[in-house]
């Protein structure tokens, strides 16, 4: 039997894992969640009669298609493309699509999966889904991910709608990537329906504050776990694990909202800046010349460069994971504890290993969950939603205000809920059953669906 799940849970954790072989991500993303459900049931009996958890971990659509596309030496390429689409019984399937030649069906599938719950979380009327494919856009020419996203396109066009799947950018696919996916879209179908893709450039379509979105809500929902304790992030000094989209903007908060950001992190290493990071030349190297952290250091005498070294050794008050799943064990866990860390958000999907969750939650540290913490950029693409549906435009200030509102609101809800269920100040069991429960009420509302 897996340690923490009782007798009610654990045979339908087995069916999981009977009905979905090697798929070893999605498997952690359905323990994490039902190992936290039992309470629910005691609560809820109606919906272990109505097989509520099996239902929810199955997918209502699982889409697998190949894509040829022709690189620039006129060579064909074939790879791989998903879309999982896993639950609509709040709105339309809403979720980004991942390029990375990491990407299989058990990644989309456990993306997936938080999604339904993070979606829930929003308070907004969007179902959890998720794409992607194992094509790697590094080293690309633009012209070569023009083609690719076109041909994928081709297939996809026929299974999304701004009233059925709703995808969005996600590791590998930015403004560049969803404009040449949507163009082939309107190509096809000759029309603008400009809600069937979030993550647009301002011109066409697209909302301010989005790019920053997951940044900043992932420091809204930290704030407030440290609010809650009497505590707030001015003098904190603080770290941040990757340099993409979602570090960047989380670098310019926590800077905006007094932290200290004196370090952050790339495939190859770790850049340390004593002065703390100078978001302006992380913004040059990353978002305009797209070149690799090495660059920092050329630029700044105050900046090391740690080939191949792990961004949780160093002392901070606040860790930030915001690069890929699983990339904070156990053994990181304790040593940011020992070092002095008193609060862990987590911006990336599933970044910490449940061991290290457990490690920070027996240290009594205040942890959030990516399902909530990170809930920011899905909320703002729900909000360009609303705005492409009305034809309208919203300011960054109002945009970031709906945005701080929305992630307030996710941290009372998750905090409630844990206080409800016997488990206060656990986020993660606040934010797992706090999900859970919106989308079951819902579909047993709508019947055996």
């Amino acid at each position: 039997m897996v340690a923490g799940l009782d007798e009610k849970l654990e045979p339908i954790y087995q069916d999981v894992l009977r009905r979905n072989p090697g798929e070893t991500e999605f498997h952690q993303a359905v323990r994490e969640v039902i190992e936290t459900l039992g309470p629910v049931l005691v609560k809820y009996p109606e919906f272990a009669e109505q097989k509520m958890i099996q239902r929810i971990c199955e997918p209502e659509r699982q889409i697998i298609f190949r894509v040829p596309w022709q690189d620039d030496r006129g060579q064909i390429q074939i790879n791989r493309a998903f879309r999982v689409e896993f639950n609509s019984a709040l709105g339309p399937y809403k979720g980004g699509m991942r390029f990375h030649p990491s990407v299989y069906l058990g990644i989309i599938k456990f993306l997936g999966f938080e999604q339904i719950f993070k979606n829930a979380l929003t308070g907004l009327p969007i179902g959890g889904g998720k794409g992607g494919s194992d094509f790697d856009p590094k080293g690309k020419s633009d012209c070569e991910i023009m083609r690719f996203c076109q041909s994928l396109m081709t297939e996809l066009y026929r299974h999304i709608g701004d009233h059925t799947d709703v995808p969005a950018g996600d590791i590998g696919v930015g403004e560049r990537e969803v404009g040449y996916l949507f163009g082939q879209y309107k190509r096809i179908t000759n029309r603008y329906e400009s809600g069937v893709m979030t993550g647009k450039g301002l011109s066409w379509g697209g909302s301010r504050a989005r790019r920053e979105a997951t940044g900043y809500g992932t420091i809204f929902f930290l704030e407030e776990m440290l609010r809650v304790r009497g505590n707030s992030l001015v003098g904190k000094t603080c770290i941040v694990s990757g340099s993409g989209n979602v570090a960047i903007y989380a670098i310019e908060k926590a800077k905006a909202l007094g932290g200290r950001v004196i370090a952050c992190s790339d495939s190859n290493g770790v850049v340390v800046d004593r002065d703390g990071i100078d978001l302006d030349l992380l913004k040059q190297i990353k978002e305009v010349e797209r070149r690799r952290l090495t660059a920092y250091v050329q630029e700044k005498t105050s900046a090391t460069y740690l080939e191949n070294g792990c961004i949780w050794t160093i002392p901070c008050q606040v860790a930030l994971p915001c690069a890929t799943q699983n990339e904070l064990t156990a053994k990181d866990a304790k040593t940011l504890i020992e070092q002095g860390c008193i609060a862990v958000a987590e911006g990336a999907n599933m970044p910490t290993t449940p061991e290290g969750i457990r490690v920070f939650q027996d240290a009594g540290i205040a942890f959030g969950p990516g399902k909530a913490a990170n809930a920011g950029g899905v909320a703002t693409s729900a909000l360009e939603m609303q705005q492409n549906a009305s034809r309208d435009s919203w300011t960054f200030d109002y945009t970031e205000q709906r945005l701080k509102t929305i992630m307030v609101a996710i941290h009372r809800r998750c905090h409630e809920t844990s206080e409800e269920f016997g488990a206060p100040g656990n986020y993660v069991v606040g934010a797992n059953i706090a999900g859970f429960l919106k989308v079951g009420h819902a579909m047993s509302a709508m019947g055996l669906i």
